[in-house]
């Protein structure tokens, strides 16, 4: 089995390229997906935390939980960007200036 640090180095990885990815991306769907790879970034450092205490299973267990909310929260962010996209013609989130119809 690799050591510990690599997974973390890894989750680090992954993590920073999800936020660059929200930075500097315009689009939503593209901003949406940023957010996913730093949700997973943080599943592999709580599944590689929790390999350091064997016999428990409480960081797969939140690793579970926030799969479970990732899974919810793009339901939703993609719901919103489909009524948003009706209703401006746009996906690209600097474009939408008024909330009101």
């Amino acid at each position: 089995m690799a050591p510990v640090h690599h997974f973390l180095y890894l989750g680090a990885f992954l993590f920073s390229t999800g936020l660059i990815v929200i930075i500097t991306k315009r689009n939503t769907i593209m901003v949406l997906l940023g957010l996913e790879l730093m949700l997973n970034a943080s599943n592999l450092n709580l599944v590689a935390f929790n390999s350091l205490h064997p016999g428990s299973l409480q960081g797969q267990m939140f690793a579970l939980f926030v799969i479970v909310v990732a899974v919810c929260e793009a339901a939703v962010g993609l719901a919103i960007v489909l009524r948003v996209y009706r209703q401006y013609r746009t996906s690209v989130p600097d474009h939408v200036n008024e909330l009101n119809q």
